[in-house]
């Protein structure tokens, strides 16, 4: 267990920091999309002594990293060259890959062939990836899921899974997949998610939270204890129903809640994140999605 308190917008692991700062060789980390998650989880490895390379995608967010000691590269694709923006950043011992699909523009080189440049331009500069994923590449089983029942979703449609795939066949020394569930804090409040929707489906469905500081962590325990060719679920270990969840969320933030149809057959999945425990030794910040709505500062 660590004891966590927030620092520099993330909280930070103060057992694992003394450790790295107590003669341990300085290693580089590389933190692709230093957005909403990538941001503070950057802030933290900088604070525990590392060298951290942040990228962007825009020019006004290069003085922004650069002020919190994070050194920033503006990198499009396709990055082309002998020496380029992308071959620079990608000197380092850890490179966290944290472009979701989503947000890649519609002009942009499509999303796998990203995943396909950077892996190729890390070979021979990275030691290890680790790629940062999503629980939506399960199905809805309609009970518990596991790590290993993202077997049941392979097929040539599911993005994320090829691109998992693509990373766990790398030729580094070793990579490691991180599937979030939803994701919460910080700017993302789940209380604007569904507010004033009507005949939502699936009330009693569990949700599948994870909140920003809890992310953070992971990230950051995976890194520093090294814990290489593995593939973790991290989602919170409680399930509220979404009927719950989405209308105690609206009323926080004094929003009209959602209404929600009874309708159709049940359609759920209940992420299992046991592993994250057993292997990183980590108990959950917010454990609990629904009392984490009343936590300070949310």
């Amino acid at each position: 267990m660590y004891a966590q308190e927030p620092t520099g917008g993330a909280f930070v692991a103060r057992h694992t920091f003394t450790a790295v700062l107590c003669g341990m060789q300085q290693k580089t980390i590389s933190v692709m999309g230093c957005g909403w998650l990538g941001l503070p989880l950057a802030q933290a490895m900088v604070q525990a002594g590392y060298r951290v390379h942040g990228s962007t995608t825009t020019q006004e967010k290069l003085p922004i990293l650069a002020a919190q000691g994070i050194e920033p590269f503006l990198l499009t694709f396709p990055e082309k060259g002998p020496e380029t923006q992308l071959s620079r950043f990608l000197q380092a011992d850890v490179l966290v890959f944290n472009l979701p699909p989503s947000r890649q523009p519609s002009s942009a080189m499509p999303y796998e062939q990203v995943v396909e440049q950077v892996l190729a331009e890390a070979a021979g500069r990275v030691k290890h990836v680790l790629f940062v994923s999503s629980t939506s590449v399960y199905p809805d089983l309609n009970r518990e899921i596991t790590e290993a029942d993202a077997l049941a979703a392979a097929n040539a449609d599911n993005l994320l899974l090829r691109c998992e795939h693509q990373v766990q066949q790398w030729s580094g020394n070793g990579t490691t997949v991180v599937r979030f569930g939803g994701l919460m804090g910080g700017t993302r409040h789940p209380g604007r998610f569904l507010a004033g929707k009507d005949k939502v489906a699936q009330p009693q469905a569990p949700v599948n939270m994870i909140h920003l500081s809890d992310c953070v962590q992971i990230l950051f325990q995976i890194i520093t204890q090294n814990k290489w060719k593995y593939t973790f679920n991290a989602c919170a270990p409680l399930h509220p129903s979404r009927q719950q969840f989405y209308t105690t969320a609206a009323h926080h933030l004094q929003l009209p809640p959602p209404t929600f149809s009874a309708q159709g057959e049940p359609s759920f999945k209940l992420i299992n994140s046991d592993l994250v425990n057993q292997e990183l030794q980590y108990q959950f910040r917010y454990p609990d999605p629904l009392s984490c709505l009343s936590s300070p500062g949310f």
